[in-house]
């Protein structure tokens, strides 16, 4: 059993420390890509306050494809031409949107979610995944925010790899 207790008042690199370490001890030894991205999801349910999902989306093909997530039910294909996650994909950078109602060709899976963080995983040069991040709250996301993901989305890159 895993029993991981998130810093809830920690400053945020001191919170994304834990998290990766957390992480990183969830994953370890196991090869399954989905266990991994299903029990990674729900640690940064724990983890990160103020989310209305967390999850990831899986590419496949030329298309991101709904992952094991925590949140209301989401979009199940994604083409890289569209949305928050597609731009994410497409060209391998972490989009950062303090208002996704702001974000041309932004796709309203939960008409709840006011911003996003998405984080590419990946592998070799290629993005296999993107780390998908909503909150209810406006600009919730900041750079320390993507800075811890971006860390995460490394443990994720050699645990789904």
């Amino acid at each position: 059993m895993y029993d991981f207790a998130p810093l809830t008042d920690a400053p945020k690199p001191e919170l994304y420390e834990e998290l990766a370490r957390a992480a990183q001890a969830l994953v370890e030894g196991e090869p399954d890509a989905v266990a991994n991205m299903a029990n990674l999801a729900a640690l940064i349910w724990q983890f990160v306050p103020d989310l209305n999902w967390s999850g990831f989306y899986r590419m496949v093909e030329d298309e991101l494809v709904l992952g094991p997530f925590i949140g209301k039910p989401a979009c199940i294909r994604i083409p890289l031409s569209s949305g928050v996650c597609g731009a994410a994909a497409r060209t391998g950078e972490t989009q950062l949107v303090p208002d996704v109602h702001a974000f041309p060709g932004h796709i309203a899976c939960d008409a709840d979610s006011r911003s996003e963080l998405v984080v590419p995983v990946v592998v070799n040069g290629k993005v296999i995944a993107v780390i998908d991040l909503d909150s209810p709250l406006p600009d919730r996301f900041d750079d320390e925010d993507a800075k811890g993901f971006a860390r995460l989305a490394e443990i994720t890159a050699r645990a789904i790899g």
